[in-house]
């Protein structure tokens, strides 16, 4: 069973820094892209960046285009997310999630394996 783990949030100044990672395990995802979510309480859920799981593709939401960077290591099973210049509006749960090569990359219902979250809190 496919299952993917988020970690790495937590509480980070304005202008800071973090990393998230997902673990990915349970099948081969070659065919899948792989995607960063987030959602802020009271909004829906927002694509911020995907990459193809075997590829060089990247595609990323203009919100966070320069300052965000989608990355994965096919060693390790694992997607990064690396934020900089954090701000107070990234505040969110973040989640990492996976589909086929069929649907949009950005379409959150096209994405059917989604991990737990983990949450970013950023302060001002």
């Amino acid at each position: 069973q496919a299952q993917l783990v988020e970690s790495g949030g937590g509480l980070v100044q304005a202008g800071g820094s973090l990393r998230l990672s997902c673990a990915v395990s349970g099948r081969t995802f070659n065919r899948y892209i792989m995607a960063w979510f987030r959602q802020a309480p009271g909004k829906e859920r927002e694509f911020l960046a995907a990459i193809m799981w075997i590829g060089s593709m990247t595609y990323y939401a203009d919100s966070v285009k320069g300052r965000f960077t989608i990355s994965r290591d096919n060693a390790k099973n694992t997607l990064y997310l690396q934020m900089n210049s954090l701000k107070s509006e990234d505040t969110a749960v973040y989640y990492c999630a996976a589909k086929g090569y069929s649907g949009t990359y950005y379409d959150t219902s096209a994405y059917d394996i989604w991990g737990q979250g983990t949450q970013v809190t950023v302060s001002s």
